[in-house]
């Protein structure tokens, strides 16, 4: 099955079953949010695909928001949890071993923007779900990582779901 097949199998089971939107959304938020399975779920453009799906289909926006950010939230906490965890030990678990250069990159951003960094991280790609896993692993605070994980989680939902959103408004207005 090719992201084309599963961007399209998600937004039709959310059109038919709309109370499931924000339990469907947390969800692929949480994948795009958790270390490894990020790579695995193509969550961020089925992401931006609901986004057009909410305003399309009528489905209220405020709950599709608030279940993508708790997915991210949890995303982020337990990739934290698990560097945490590991520590430097997980440097030999896959895919760290076979491509230690991830973790490299996630070590050099934590260390130069410290708690700051999983705010920021939060907003590329490539370093949305190692941030959180490397600072776990150099034992940031908990407590200004979860404000950041929290506020950054705000944002990005919302930012993740709103061109589709917008879209629907700009119509209105012609």
């Amino acid at each position: 099955m090719n992201f084309a097949d599963i961007s399209q199998t998600v937004i039709s089971f959310i059109q038919q079953h709309q109370a499931w939107a924000p339990f469907i959304v947390g969800g692929l938020a949480f994948a795009e949010s958790m270390a490894i399975i990020s790579f695995i779920v193509p969550a961020t453009g089925i992401l931006l695909a609901i986004g057009a799906l909410l305003a399309a289909s009528g489905i209220p926006f405020w709950p599709v928001w608030a279940g993508a950010m708790i997915g991210a939230v949890l995303g982020d906490w337990l990739s934290y949890a698990v560097g945490y965890w590991l520590k430097d030990s997980i440097r030999d678990y896959w895919p760290f071993s076979r491509a230690p250069h991830f973790m490299d990159k996630a070590e050099a951003f934590t260390r130069k923007w410290g708690v700051p960094g999983v705010f920021i991280g939060r907003f590329s790609g490539p370093l949305r779900a190692f941030v959180p896993l490397a600072a776990g692993v150099f034992h940031l605070p908990h407590i200004p990582f979860q404000i950041a994980n929290i506020s950054s989680a705000a944002v990005w939902s919302f930012g993740i779901l709103l061109p589709g959103e917008a879209l629907d408004w700009f119509r209105h207005l012609q």
